[in-house]
């Protein structure tokens, strides 16, 4: 075992970083959007529920895992089962690929906090407020078209950049960045919902959102939509928290630090919804909130915020906090999942950590450029549904069966409650949570989207053929896949004296 592996400055440090991590952009236009798609209260109430039955047991899993091994995802895995490493490489590679994407919505939010400034000569035009987008981005929406808008690409060099300054040093220069990229997005947010709740009709939004909707339970894509919610909100699956866990102290209280990390999480989300249920209910467009994270940011919204006041400055000056605030979410997000990344790789590979992440920006800054064209939306588009659709809930099943049925969750368990003294996890929660309800209700998300995909949609995403099976199945296949390609290169590595690390589950 490595013994001079960095380590959080702090526990606090360790709990804002997966905070901030966790909190990104699906909080504050994704969750709102589904809140309004199942009836706000009822969607509210079973997040709730599936926040503690699964979300909870699942993040102190893998934070315990990578605090025992000390390693990123793909030695970790190895480690509770050789046979399952290919399970942290799937989450690693899957990663990558969101990462090559999310850099660019990282790009044009922080290309929107200046658009937001043509908000003060749109007053009372909503029309003209929900094309500043495409008009910045130059968008087709569909996958013709490849040239660059210049503006676009100033800002995904200055993401990427901003991206890179922050993970450069690992968990050190984290530390440093998290104490202000945690508190502010929060800060910006209640403004936004003292602005919102203070306007007229403000009331009949929140009724909306906390209010149970009986009705909306008969929609069985409730359920699937708010457990989903919860898994991705959470960077669980993603390589992320075992990075992050693998820099814990053998002292750390991983019990009682999931509970804040995932409660914190619930938090903003809430306070996401109350903004936008409030704001939006305040300007009469309750009914025209949208569950996609993009129409709502990009197209809906500006078409709120040019109707707040009578007053253009006002309008502009929310607009570009608005946008400050989802700036300040994204930039933790994606710097994580390039940890997450990087943690995994230059574990295995026993390589630079600095260089292996210089390495990783600048390939997946490359892929990114098709991202930042003029067709990039409609290829973001057809990446994100496999990549989370799909990918995604596929790891999430294969985990659990490796930590639940491959290995002993007894062990994990006890490294969870290893430090904890006024709250220790529940053996029935935390064991029926992994073996069997996590699994269970993942398997029934998948087969729910791929019979939404073939059934109701006809095996057609809304692109063309072609593309989809390039950047759908072709990219699905490449990530899972892709613990094979590691395993190539790590015997040929062996041929040259490399010794591979095998990790043990030691009893302490």
């Amino acid at each position: 075992m490595e013994k001079t592996r960095e380590t959080w400055a702090s526990r606090g440090t360790f709990i804002l970083a997966a905070i901030g991590s966790a909190v990104g952009l699906g909080n504050a236009w994704r969750f709102p959007g589904l809140a309004a798609k199942h009836g706000g209260g009822t969607f509210l109430l079973v997040y709730l529920v599936a926040l503690f039955l699964i979300g909870i047991p699942l993040l102190m899993m893998e934070i315990s895992i990578a605090r025992k091994f000390h390693r990123g995802a793909g030695a970790c895995m190895r480690g509770i089962n050789r046979k399952m490493e290919f399970v942290g490489w799937a989450a690693t590679a899957n990663a990558f690929v969101i990462v090559t994407y999310y850099a660019v919505v990282f790009a044009w939010v922080l290309l929107m906090v200046f658009g937001a400034l043509k908000f003060a000569g749109m007053t009372g035009d909503g029309e003209a407020a929900s094309q500043v987008f495409a008009n910045l981005t130059q968008t087709t929406w569909d996958v013709t078209g490849y040239t660059i808008p210049i503006p676009v690409l100033i800002s995904l060099l200055v993401a990427w950049a901003a991206i890179y300054m922050c993970i450069r040093n690992g968990a050190k220069s984290v530390g440093k960045v998290v104490k202000y990229t945690v508190f502010l997005p929060v800060i910006l947010l209640l403004i936004m919902a003292i602005k919102g709740c203070t306007m007229p009709g403000a009331m009949e939004g929140l009724k909306r959102f906390f209010v149970p909707q009986l009705s909306a339970f008969a929609d069985p894509s409730l359920l699937v939509d708010a457990f989903g919610q919860v898994f991705y909100s959470l960077s669980i699956m993603m390589a992320i928290m075992f990075a992050y866990g693998s820099y814990l102290s053998e002292d750390a209280n991983i019990a009682e630090d999931a509970i804040i990390i995932a409660v914190s999480d619930a938090a903003v989300s809430i306070l996401s919804g109350i903004v936008m249920f409030s704001t939006m209910g305040g300007v009469g467009m309750l009914n025209d909130m949208s569950a996609s994270g993009i129409a709502t940011a990009f197209i809906i919204y500006p078409q709120t915020i040019v109707n707040l006041t009578s007053v253009g400055w006002i309008n502009a000056l929310f607009g570009v906090i608005f946008y400050l605030m989802l700036v300040t979410l994204a930039i933790d997000s994606a710097f994580s999942i390039v940890e997450g990344v990087s943690a995994s790789v230059a574990d295995k590979f026993k390589i630079d950590r600095k260089k292996t992440t210089q390495v990783i920006c600048v390939i997946a800054g490359v892929i990114s450029l098709l991202y930042a064209t003029r067709a990039g939306l409609a290829w973001l588009d057809i990446v994100d549904n496999w990549t989370n659709q799909i990918n995604l809930i596929v790891i999430g099943v294969l985990e659990c069966i490796a930590v639940g049925w491959c290995f002993d969750t007894d062990k994990v368990l006890a490294e969870v409650n290893r430090n904890t003294t006024k709250f220790q996890m529940k053996r029935g929660w935390f064991r029926v949570s992994i073996r069997y309800i996590a699994p269970v209700v993942l398997t029934v998300l998948f087969v729910w989207n791929i019979y939404s995909l073939f059934a109701l949609k006809g095996g057609h995403y809304g692109y063309a053929l072609w593309a989809e099976l390039i950047a759908g199945w072709f990219v699905s296949i490449l990530v899972f896949v892709s613990g094979f390609f590691v395993r190539l290169a790590i015997n040929h590595k062996k041929k040259k004296g490399f010794q591979e690390e095998e990790l043990v589950w030691d009893e302490k």
